[in-house]
């Protein structure tokens, strides 16, 4: 039943990344509206599940907030580190951004979609109105992974070959994580390290790299409020996840 229900999420993975492709002549929007899902995903989904499953504090402080932090300055390391090898090696560059960078980030899109497969598998093993609620918040959030996975992979420059290689492989992974339930489980604690890390990951790719370009090429308020738009849709999937 896990893995039927997270053929659902398969699908609508692949319409996020349609969506993505079909209006790049609005490219500004598809950044800006990516922007905010991402920003509503991190705030509103990721990080007050990682807090609760991964409580406990060190020295002070929430585990899930460092790992965020950490996540936030790992990606900003590893964006450096590639664009200076990139240099170095007389790489090409796509508006000074290494396309390797694009590549990492949509495999921790792709990790995270299985991670995804995974929280339903497990649900349903606690039981099928459980599986069922998480089902529908995983599939629904998932449109806006699509989304993301295949703009994050454009945006830095990779040919469109890739970028689809990238949204089908973040389609099928929350499949296969649901299949591996069958197997296996993975500690709490664990999984809410796992969220608070690539929490930061995900802040650091909207506010660093994804708005700045969306606002740049065209600081209009139809940019912004498709950031407002995409924020309020995660809200609203969340929300209506938990009244569910």
């Amino acid at each position: 039943m896990a893995v039927f229900v997270a053929l659902g999420a398969f699908l609508m993975t692949l319409a996020g990344g349609w969506t993505a492709q079909r209006v790049t002549d609005r490219r500004h929007l598809v950044l800006g509206l990516a922007g905010g899902l991402m920003l509503g995903v991190v705030g509103l989904d990721l990080l007050p599940e990682a807090l609760k499953a991964a409580g406990e504090e060190v020295f002070g402080v929430p585990a899930a907030l460092l790992l965020f932090v950490a996540g936030f300055l790992l990606a900003h390391l590893v964006e450096r580190l590639l664009a200076a090898r990139q240099a170095a090696h007389g790489g090409e560059e796509h508006d000074g951004r290494a396309p390797e960078v694009g590549l990492t980030a949509a495999a921790a899109m792709v990790g995270h979609s299985a991670m995804d497969g995974v929280a339903i598998g497990a649900a349903f093993q606690v039981g099928g109105g459980m599986g069922l609620a998480v089902a529908l918040a995983v599939i629904a959030h998932d449109f806006a992974d699509g989304f993301n996975t295949y703009t994050i992979t454009s945006l830095y420059g990779n040919a469109r070959r890739k970028a689809i290689t990238m949204l089908f492989a973040d389609a099928v992974a929350p499949v296969i994580g649901a299949a591996s339930t069958l197997f296996f489980t993975i500690p709490e604690k664990a999984l809410g390290g796992y969220l608070g890390l690539f929490g930061g990951v995900l802040l650091y790719l909207a506010a660093a790299e994804i708005l700045p370009e969306a606002h740049h090429e065209h600081p209009a308020r139809s940019t912004l409020l498709c950031t407002i738009a995409g924020a309020g849709f995660i809200w609203l999937v969340v929300g209506l996840a938990g009244s569910g």
